[in-house]
Protein backbone atom coordinates (compact mmCIF):
# COMPACT_ATOMS: atom_id res chain seq x y z
CA UNK A 1 0.00 0.00 0.00
CA UNK A 2 1.17 3.40 -1.04
CA UNK A 3 0.80 5.23 2.81
CA UNK A 4 1.96 8.64 1.20
CA UNK A 5 -1.05 9.13 -0.51
CA UNK A 6 -3.58 8.29 2.29
CA UNK A 7 -5.79 10.83 4.00
CA UNK A 8 -4.32 10.86 7.54
CA UNK A 9 -5.76 12.62 10.38
CA UNK A 10 -5.04 16.18 11.50
CA UNK A 11 -5.42 17.67 14.88
CA UNK A 12 -8.27 20.36 14.44
CA UNK A 13 -9.09 21.24 17.98
CA UNK A 14 -7.89 21.01 21.82
CA UNK A 15 -10.15 19.12 24.76
CA UNK A 16 -9.28 20.21 28.34
CA UNK A 17 -11.53 19.76 30.99
CA UNK A 18 -10.99 18.41 34.36
CA UNK A 19 -9.17 15.16 33.16
CA UNK A 20 -7.76 16.34 30.08
CA UNK A 21 -4.87 18.63 28.48
CA UNK A 22 -4.34 17.42 25.13
CA UNK A 23 -1.76 20.17 24.07
CA UNK A 24 0.55 17.52 25.42
CA UNK A 25 0.62 15.63 22.16
CA UNK A 26 1.29 19.18 20.60
CA UNK A 27 4.94 17.95 22.33
CA UNK A 28 5.70 14.56 22.06
CA UNK A 29 8.13 13.66 19.62
CA UNK A 30 6.85 10.19 18.43
CA UNK A 31 8.54 7.52 17.52
CA UNK A 32 8.42 5.07 14.44
CA UNK A 33 7.50 2.18 17.19
CA UNK A 34 4.82 3.65 18.86
CA UNK A 35 1.92 2.05 19.94
CA UNK A 36 -0.81 3.64 21.24
CA UNK A 37 -3.55 2.32 22.79
CA UNK A 38 -6.50 4.64 22.15
CA UNK A 39 -10.21 4.16 24.02
CA UNK A 40 -13.27 6.45 25.46
CA UNK A 41 -12.17 4.60 29.07
CA UNK A 42 -13.78 1.58 30.75
CA UNK A 43 -13.81 -0.21 28.00
CA UNK A 44 -10.67 -3.09 28.65
CA UNK A 45 -8.11 -0.19 28.74
CA UNK A 46 -6.04 -1.45 31.19
CA UNK A 47 -6.47 -5.44 30.29
CA UNK A 48 -5.50 -4.03 26.48
CA UNK A 49 -1.86 -2.13 28.33
CA UNK A 50 -1.98 -5.62 30.15
CA UNK A 51 -1.76 -7.36 26.67
CA UNK A 52 0.88 -5.07 24.80
CA UNK A 53 2.94 -5.18 27.99
CA UNK A 54 3.11 -8.91 27.84
CA UNK A 55 3.75 -8.59 24.20
CA UNK A 56 6.31 -6.44 24.30
CA UNK A 57 8.10 -8.17 27.24
CA UNK A 58 7.37 -11.50 26.18
CA UNK A 59 5.13 -12.80 29.00
CA UNK A 60 7.81 -11.49 31.93
CA UNK A 61 5.91 -11.52 35.25
CA UNK A 62 4.92 -8.17 37.17
CA UNK A 63 5.31 -5.89 34.41
CA UNK A 64 4.60 -2.29 35.48
CA UNK A 65 2.25 -1.21 32.91
CA UNK A 66 0.60 0.84 35.61
CA UNK A 67 3.79 2.43 35.63
CA UNK A 68 5.20 2.39 32.04
CA UNK A 69 2.21 2.99 30.10
CA UNK A 70 1.22 6.55 31.07
CA UNK A 71 -1.77 8.11 30.15
CA UNK A 72 -0.55 11.02 27.75
CA UNK A 73 -3.55 13.61 28.08
CA UNK A 74 -4.22 12.99 31.69
CA UNK A 75 -3.40 16.51 33.12
CA UNK A 76 -1.74 15.47 36.17
CA UNK A 77 1.04 15.04 36.57
CA UNK A 78 1.86 18.11 34.11
CA UNK A 79 3.34 17.60 31.00
CA UNK A 80 6.78 19.27 32.37
CA UNK A 81 6.70 16.35 34.28
CA UNK A 82 5.06 13.72 31.81
CA UNK A 83 7.42 14.39 28.70
CA UNK A 84 10.90 13.72 29.69
CA UNK A 85 9.41 10.60 31.51
CA UNK A 86 8.45 9.14 28.64
CA UNK A 87 10.64 10.20 26.06
CA UNK A 88 13.49 9.10 29.07
CA UNK A 89 11.71 5.14 27.90
CA UNK A 90 14.04 2.93 25.92
CA UNK A 91 11.81 0.09 25.61
CA UNK A 92 9.35 0.13 22.80
CA UNK A 93 6.79 2.57 23.98
CA UNK A 94 2.98 2.13 24.54
CA UNK A 95 0.98 5.23 25.34
CA UNK A 96 -2.68 5.45 26.57
CA UNK A 97 -4.87 8.04 25.45
CA UNK A 98 -8.81 9.05 25.57
CA UNK A 99 -8.87 11.43 22.88
CA UNK A 100 -11.06 11.64 19.99
CA UNK A 101 -8.90 11.49 16.54
CA UNK A 102 -9.64 15.07 16.15
CA UNK A 103 -7.82 16.11 19.56
CA UNK A 104 -4.43 13.67 18.73
CA UNK A 105 -1.69 14.30 16.82
CA UNK A 106 -1.82 11.02 14.74
CA UNK A 107 1.66 9.50 13.41
CA UNK A 108 1.16 7.36 10.58
CA UNK A 109 4.72 5.23 11.64
CA UNK A 110 2.81 4.79 15.35
CA UNK A 111 0.58 1.56 15.88
CA UNK A 112 -3.30 2.24 17.06
CA UNK A 113 -5.27 -0.22 18.61
CA UNK A 114 -8.92 0.94 19.33
CA UNK A 115 -10.69 -0.85 22.10
CA UNK A 116 -14.67 -0.85 22.30
CA UNK A 117 -17.66 -1.77 24.62
CA UNK A 118 -20.98 -1.51 24.53
CA UNK A 119 -22.05 2.47 26.24
CA UNK A 120 -23.99 0.59 28.91
CA UNK A 121 -21.53 -1.62 30.19
CA UNK A 122 -19.06 1.20 30.25
CA UNK A 123 -21.26 2.99 32.21
CA UNK A 124 -22.05 0.33 34.28
CA UNK A 125 -17.83 0.47 35.13
CA UNK A 126 -17.64 3.89 35.64
CA UNK A 127 -19.78 4.30 38.18
CA UNK A 128 -17.47 1.76 39.76
CA UNK A 129 -14.04 3.69 39.44
CA UNK A 130 -16.24 7.22 40.61
CA UNK A 131 -17.67 5.68 43.47
CA UNK A 132 -14.48 4.28 44.74
CA UNK A 133 -12.74 7.61 43.93
CA UNK A 134 -10.93 8.50 47.31
CA UNK A 135 -10.21 12.26 48.66
CA UNK A 136 -6.66 12.15 46.73
CA UNK A 137 -8.44 11.51 43.41
CA UNK A 138 -11.01 14.57 43.70
CA UNK A 139 -7.92 16.62 44.59
CA UNK A 140 -5.67 15.79 41.71
CA UNK A 141 -8.77 16.70 39.41
CA UNK A 142 -9.79 19.23 40.86
CA UNK A 143 -7.41 21.30 42.95
CA UNK A 144 -4.20 21.02 40.62
CA UNK A 145 -3.64 23.99 38.75
CA UNK A 146 -4.38 24.21 35.24
CA UNK A 147 -8.59 23.08 35.32
CA UNK A 148 -10.31 24.24 32.61
CA UNK A 149 -14.23 23.79 33.68
CA UNK A 150 -16.28 22.57 36.26
CA UNK A 151 -14.97 20.52 38.91
CA UNK A 152 -15.93 16.51 39.26
CA UNK A 153 -18.45 15.92 41.83
CA UNK A 154 -19.36 12.84 43.31
CA UNK A 155 -21.77 10.28 41.71
CA UNK A 156 -25.42 10.03 42.60
CA UNK A 157 -25.44 6.58 44.00
CA UNK A 158 -28.61 4.98 41.66
CA UNK A 159 -26.39 3.10 38.78
CA UNK A 160 -29.49 4.25 36.85
CA UNK A 161 -29.68 7.97 37.46
CA UNK A 162 -25.83 7.48 36.66
CA UNK A 163 -26.69 6.24 33.56
CA UNK A 164 -29.35 8.95 32.48
CA UNK A 165 -27.06 11.81 33.59
CA UNK A 166 -24.50 10.29 31.47
CA UNK A 167 -26.86 9.94 27.96
CA UNK A 168 -28.56 12.91 28.67
CA UNK A 169 -25.56 14.95 29.38
CA UNK A 170 -23.20 13.22 26.10
CA UNK A 171 -21.09 11.81 28.45
CA UNK A 172 -21.34 13.44 31.97
CA UNK A 173 -19.50 14.05 33.85
CA UNK A 174 -16.41 12.76 31.93
CA UNK A 175 -16.32 13.43 28.21
CA UNK A 176 -18.90 12.74 25.05
CA UNK A 177 -19.11 9.05 24.54
CA UNK A 178 -19.97 8.63 20.97
CA UNK A 179 -17.86 11.18 18.84
CA UNK A 180 -15.05 9.46 20.32
CA UNK A 181 -16.09 5.99 18.96
CA UNK A 182 -17.34 8.07 15.78
CA UNK A 183 -13.78 9.46 14.88
CA UNK A 184 -11.70 6.27 15.67
CA UNK A 185 -14.11 4.31 13.66
CA UNK A 186 -13.69 7.16 10.24
CA UNK A 187 -10.15 5.83 10.29
CA UNK A 188 -10.51 2.12 10.96
CA UNK A 189 -9.30 1.00 7.50
CA UNK A 190 -5.60 3.16 7.78
CA UNK A 191 -3.37 0.48 7.54
CA UNK A 192 -1.96 1.32 11.50
CA UNK A 193 -4.98 1.41 13.54
CA UNK A 194 -6.61 -1.87 14.78
CA UNK A 195 -9.72 -2.09 16.40
CA UNK A 196 -10.35 -4.49 18.59
CA UNK A 197 -13.88 -4.99 20.70
CA UNK A 198 -14.12 -5.91 24.98
CA UNK A 199 -16.50 -9.00 23.98
CA UNK A 200 -14.34 -10.63 21.37
CA UNK A 201 -11.41 -10.34 23.91
CA UNK A 202 -13.32 -12.19 26.21
CA UNK A 203 -14.81 -14.55 23.46
CA UNK A 204 -11.16 -15.52 22.14
CA UNK A 205 -8.60 -13.94 24.37
CA UNK A 206 -5.70 -16.04 22.93
CA UNK A 207 -7.03 -15.29 19.02
CA UNK A 208 -7.34 -11.93 19.89
CA UNK A 209 -3.77 -12.10 21.58
CA UNK A 210 -2.52 -13.56 18.35
CA UNK A 211 -4.31 -10.88 16.06
CA UNK A 212 -2.93 -8.07 18.14
CA UNK A 213 0.74 -9.61 17.93
CA UNK A 214 0.50 -9.80 14.42
CA UNK A 215 -0.73 -5.91 13.85
CA UNK A 216 2.17 -4.87 16.36
CA UNK A 217 4.66 -6.97 13.86
CA UNK A 218 5.78 -9.25 17.39
CA UNK A 219 6.96 -12.22 17.30
CA UNK A 220 6.11 -14.23 20.48
CA UNK A 221 8.61 -16.36 21.93
CA UNK A 222 6.60 -19.90 21.39
CA UNK A 223 7.77 -20.90 24.90
CA UNK A 224 6.02 -17.93 26.77
CA UNK A 225 2.73 -18.08 24.89
CA UNK A 226 1.21 -19.69 27.98
CA UNK A 227 2.88 -17.34 30.81
CA UNK A 228 1.36 -14.67 28.20
CA UNK A 229 -2.07 -15.97 28.73
CA UNK A 230 -1.68 -16.66 32.25
CA UNK A 231 -0.87 -12.80 32.78
CA UNK A 232 -3.39 -11.48 30.67
CA UNK A 233 -6.23 -13.20 32.87
CA UNK A 234 -8.58 -11.60 34.85
CA UNK A 235 -7.10 -13.87 38.23
CA UNK A 236 -3.80 -12.79 37.14
CA UNK A 237 -4.53 -9.23 37.04
CA UNK A 238 -7.03 -8.89 39.56
CA UNK A 239 -4.04 -11.04 42.36
CA UNK A 240 -1.24 -8.53 40.60
CA UNK A 241 -3.84 -5.52 40.30
CA UNK A 242 -0.96 -2.97 42.13
CA UNK A 243 1.19 -3.27 39.03
CA UNK A 244 -1.83 -2.71 36.36
CA UNK A 245 -3.11 0.56 37.82
CA UNK A 246 -2.05 3.63 37.77
CA UNK A 247 -0.53 4.95 40.82
CA UNK A 248 -0.49 1.59 42.36
CA UNK A 249 -4.22 2.00 43.47
CA UNK A 250 -3.41 4.48 45.56
CA UNK A 251 -6.72 7.15 44.55
CA UNK A 252 -9.37 4.33 45.17
CA UNK A 253 -10.77 2.83 48.14
CA UNK A 254 -9.93 -0.52 48.12
CA UNK A 255 -6.95 -0.29 46.49
CA UNK A 256 -5.86 -1.33 42.89
CA UNK A 257 -7.80 -4.65 43.08
CA UNK A 258 -11.56 -2.19 43.26
CA UNK A 259 -10.30 -1.05 40.31
CA UNK A 260 -9.91 -4.29 38.34
CA UNK A 261 -13.66 -4.96 39.94
CA UNK A 262 -15.38 -7.43 37.47
CA UNK A 263 -15.17 -7.02 34.21
CA UNK A 264 -18.46 -8.82 32.98
CA UNK A 265 -20.74 -7.28 31.02
CA UNK A 266 -24.41 -7.29 31.06
CA UNK A 267 -25.36 -5.82 35.00
CA UNK A 268 -27.14 -3.18 33.57
CA UNK A 269 -29.84 -5.51 32.60
CA UNK A 270 -31.40 -5.29 36.26
CA UNK A 271 -31.45 -1.78 36.52
CA UNK A 272 -32.33 -0.21 33.04
CA UNK A 273 -36.20 0.25 32.44
CA UNK A 274 -37.41 -0.76 28.61
CA UNK A 275 -37.64 3.14 28.11
CA UNK A 276 -33.58 3.62 29.33
CA UNK A 277 -32.88 0.71 26.84
CA UNK A 278 -34.82 2.03 24.06
CA UNK A 279 -33.27 5.70 24.69
CA UNK A 280 -29.53 4.58 24.30
CA UNK A 281 -30.55 2.48 21.45
CA UNK A 282 -32.03 5.66 19.60
CA UNK A 283 -29.12 7.58 20.50
CA UNK A 284 -26.69 5.15 19.16
CA UNK A 285 -28.09 4.74 16.03
CA UNK A 286 -28.58 8.71 15.84
CA UNK A 287 -24.89 9.21 16.29
CA UNK A 288 -22.97 6.08 14.98
CA UNK A 289 -23.38 4.48 11.42
CA UNK A 290 -25.34 0.84 11.18
CA UNK A 291 -22.53 -1.21 11.01
CA UNK A 292 -20.36 0.89 13.93
CA UNK A 293 -23.29 0.54 16.08
CA UNK A 294 -23.94 -3.15 15.73
CA UNK A 295 -20.29 -3.38 16.13
CA UNK A 296 -20.27 -1.52 18.99
CA UNK A 297 -23.03 -3.72 21.10
CA UNK A 298 -21.74 -7.13 19.88
CA UNK A 299 -18.09 -7.02 18.20
CA UNK A 300 -17.42 -9.34 15.46
CA UNK A 301 -17.74 -12.53 18.23
CA UNK A 302 -21.26 -13.38 20.38
CA UNK A 303 -20.46 -11.74 24.41
CA UNK A 304 -19.21 -15.17 26.75
CA UNK A 305 -19.38 -15.04 29.95
CA UNK A 306 -16.09 -15.91 31.00
CA UNK A 307 -14.91 -12.30 33.30
CA UNK A 308 -11.75 -10.26 32.04
CA UNK A 309 -10.37 -7.20 33.91
CA UNK A 310 -11.52 -4.26 32.75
Amino acid sequence: MNTQSLDWPRKTREMHNHHFDSTIWNDLPMRDDDIVIATYAKSGTTWMQQIVGQLVFQGAEDVDVGEISPWVDLRVPPKAIKLPAIEAQTHRRFLKTHLPVDALVFSPKAKYLYIGRDGRDVVWSLHNHHARANAAWYEALNDTPGRVGPPIEPPPASKRQYFLDWLEGDGHPFWPFFENVRSWWEIRDLPNVLFVHFADLKADMPGEIARIAAFLEIDVDKERWEAILSHCSFDYMKAHAEKAVPLGGALWEGGATSFIHRGVNGRWHDELLAEDVAAYEAKVLAELPPECADWLANGTQRDAAAPVAA
